[in-house]
C-alpha cells in the first residue's frame, strides 16, 4: 500500500518532517543513501539560533523552531536540549553600536535581547578576553545534540508507524502524469501521495531528478573538537563578524571566531566558510586561524588540546532563505532543503510546516518567502 509521504533524506530535517507527519496521523516512509544523519546534521554543532538573523522571514521561521524544539525536548528527549543562550561580542565600540542596533530590530520582532557593556562581560562569561568592548546576549539561542535529534526524532515517528530504509538511493520519481507519485529507488519503487526532498546538501541534485532546478550548493565548514574540560564556556560565543559571514556572497574563505561548551566537557571551535564544492580535503590552514581566533576570543584555550576535527557542507542558497513547500512545477513534491548553516534550528518548524501542508491544514507560518520556484 502507498505511504502518504515519502521523505528523502535521514538528516534531522527529515527526521522532524517524518515525525510531525506520523503525529498529523499519515503514513510515512523515511529513505536515505547514507546512514541516519551522516551528512551535513552529523557534521553540524547542532545550534539552534535567533541572534545571527535580522528581522525578516528567516527570523520569523526561527522563533517558531525555537518554541518547537523546546516542546520536542520534553516530548521526545533524549537529544542534550540545552537552553544555554547566546552571547555575541565586539572588540571595538562601533560593533558594539551595530549589535545594539541589531539587537533593538530583533527585539521589535520578539527576541530576548540584553545589551552587555564590556564591564559585565565577566558576569556572564569569565574566561572572555577582558578587551572586548562589549556585546548582546540572547537568552533564547539553545543547542542539541544533533546526530542524537536525528536518531531520536526517527525512533519515535518508527514508534508511530513510520518506515526507515537506510543505505538505499533515490534514483528518480514515479510520475502519473505530471503528479509526482513516489520514487525509484537502488531497491525498488515507493510509491507515496507526496514526496518530501530533505536531502540538504543534495537537494538541488534531488530536485533535478524531478525535472526542477533548485540552486542548493554546498558549502564547507570545519569544527575543533578539544578535550574534556570543566565548563570554562557557559554560551555560544561568537564574534559579530560571524553575522556578516552568514550572510555574505563570497566564495571564498571566511573565518570568524564561534566558541561552545557542550555537556560532555568538549569545547567546540569554527567556523569557516567557503565554496569548493564536495571537496573534503582537510584543510591546516584553515584549522590554524580557527584555533587562533579562539584564543583570542577566549585567552585561557591558548594552553588546551584539539583532539579532532571534522568537516561537512552547508546547503547554501543564492538568498540565504531555505526552500520549503509544494513545488507548482513537480506537482506532488515538497522541498525542506537549502537551510545552510542553519538547518539544525530550524528543522523544527520545517518538519510542522512541511506536515501541515501536505495534511491539508493551514500552516502556522506563511511559507510564500521560501517557495520553491522563487529563483525563475
Amino acid at each position: 500500500m502507498p505511504a502518504d509521504v515519502v521523505v528523502i533524506g535521514a538528516g534531522v530535517v527529515g527526521a522532524a518532517t517524518a515525525w510531525y507527519a506520523t503525529r498529523a496521523g499519515l503514513s510515512v516512509t523515511v529513505v536515505d543513501r547514507g546512514p541516519v544523519a551522516g551528512g551535513t546534521t552529523g557534521a553540524g554543532e547542532g545550534n539552534i539560533l535567533v541572534s545571527d538573523k535580522p528581522p525578516g522571514a528567516e527570523l520569523d521561521l526561527a522563533m517558531l523552531s525555537s518554541r518547537l524544539w523546546r516542546e520536542l525536548g520534553t516530548e521526545v528527549g533524549g537529544f542534550e536540549y540545552d537552553a544555554k543562550g547566546g552571547l555575541v561580542v565586539a572588540s571595538a565600540a562601533d560593533g558594539v553600536a551595530a549589535l545594539s542596533g541589531l539587537a533593538a530590530e530583533q527585539a521589535k520582532a520578539g527576541v530576548d535581547t540584553v545589551v552587555v557593556p564590556a564591564g559585565d562581560l565577566a558576569e556572564h562569561e569569565p574566561h572572555l578576553n577582558p578587551e572586548l568592548a562589549g556585546g548582546v546576549l540572547y537568552p533564547q539561542d539553545a543547542q542539541v545534540q544533533p546526530m542524537l535529534a536525528a536518531a531520536r526524532l526517527l525512533r519515535s515517528a518508527r514508534r508511530s508507524g513510520a518506515t526507515v530504509h537506510t543505505g538505499v538511493e533515490v534514483t528518480g520519481f514515479l510520475r502519473s502524469g505530471g503528479q509526482v507519485t513516489g520514487v525509484r529507488t537502488s531497491t525498488g519503487d515507493l510509491p507515496a501521495g507526496a514526496v518530501v526532498n530533505a536531502a540538504g546538501t543534495w537537494g538541488g541534485e534531488i530536485a533535478s531528478l524531478a525535472g526542477v532546478e533548485v540552486p542548493v550548493l554546498p558549502r564547507r565548514g570545519f569544527i575543533l573538537v578539544t578535550e574534556p574540560l570543566p565548563r570554562l564556556i557557559r554560551h555560544k560565543v561568537y564574534a559579530a563578524e560571524y553575522v556578516s559571514d552568514v550572510a555574505s556572497d563570497d566564495a571564498a574563505l571566511q573565518t570568524s571566531p564561534v566558541v561552545e561548551g557542550t555537556r560532555a566537557g568538549t569545547v567546540l571551535i569554527g567556523a569557516s566558510r567557503e565554496r569548493v564544492g564536495y571537496d573534503r580535503t582537510l584543510s591546516v590552514r584553515v584549522l590554524r586561524a580557527l584555533a587562533a581566533q579562539a584564543v583570542e576570543l577566549f585567552p585561557v584555550l591558548a594552553g588546551v588540546q584539539v583532539i579532532r576535527a571534522y568537516r561537512g557542507f552547508r546547503p547554501y542558497c543564492p538568498d540565504h532563505l531555505p526552500v520549503i513547500g509544494p513545488d507548482p512545477r513537480a506537482p506532488g513534491l515538497f522541498h525542506a532543503c537549502g537551510h545552510e548553516g542553519a538547518g539544525i534550528g530550524l528543522a523544527a518548524a520545517t518538519g510542522l510546516l512541511i506536515a501541515e501542508l501536505i495534511d491539508g491544514q493551514q500552516p502556522s507560518l506563511d511559507v510564500a518567502p521560501f517557495r520553491p520556484e522563487r529563483f525563475r
